[in-house]
Formats: C-alpha cells, sequence, structure tokens
C-alpha cells in the first residue's frame, strides 16, 4: 500500500484540475456593460481612416535559402584570367 502513495499527488492534481475546469465553464449572467461597449466598439469602427497615414516603407528581405553565393564576377578578373 505505501508503494501506491506515490499516486496520491497526481491524481490530487487531476481532481484539482477537473474542479476548476467545472468552475471555469459554468454558465455566467450577462454584464449590464456588454452593449455599451458593443456600442463603443462599433462607433470605433465606423470612424474614417486617417488620410495620410506615415510614410513607412515595405522592406523586402531575401529569404534565407542556406545556400552561400558569392557576388558574380566579370569575365577575365579572375586571377588567372579566365574566360
Amino acid at each position: 500500500m505505501m508503494i501506491l502513495l506515490w499516486l496520491a499527488a497526481p491524481i490530487g492534481v487531476a481532481a484539482l484540475a477537473m474542479l476548476w475546469a467545472t468552475w471555469a465553464g459554468r454558465p455566467r449572467r450577462r454584464r449590464r456593460d456588454d452593449d455599451e461597449a458593443q456600442e463603443r466598439l462599433r462607433a470605433a469602427l465606423a470612424k474614417p481612416l486617417p488620410a495620410k497615414a506615415r510614410g513607412v516603407v515595405a522592406q523586402t528581405l531575401d529569404r534565407p535559402t542556406g545556400v552561400a553565393v558569392r557576388p558574380s564576377q566579370r569575365v577575365g578578373s579572375g586571377p588567372l584570367g579566365r574566360r
């Protein structure tokens, strides 16, 4: 019986988790300010956007492929003058 004592902690934690899930998932009453909050959100979304936003230039980043690419060289500019 003493060897099963280590099961007490996981069983207790599981029971507490089940109780918490039951409590967290309970049906709740509707708050009174929900309608007011929805009206504020509707008014905020109805506002027109600013005419001109900040001039931020989108940067295009090179996708890393994992392959090292050397810059191109001109023909004949190598150490041996290869073509």
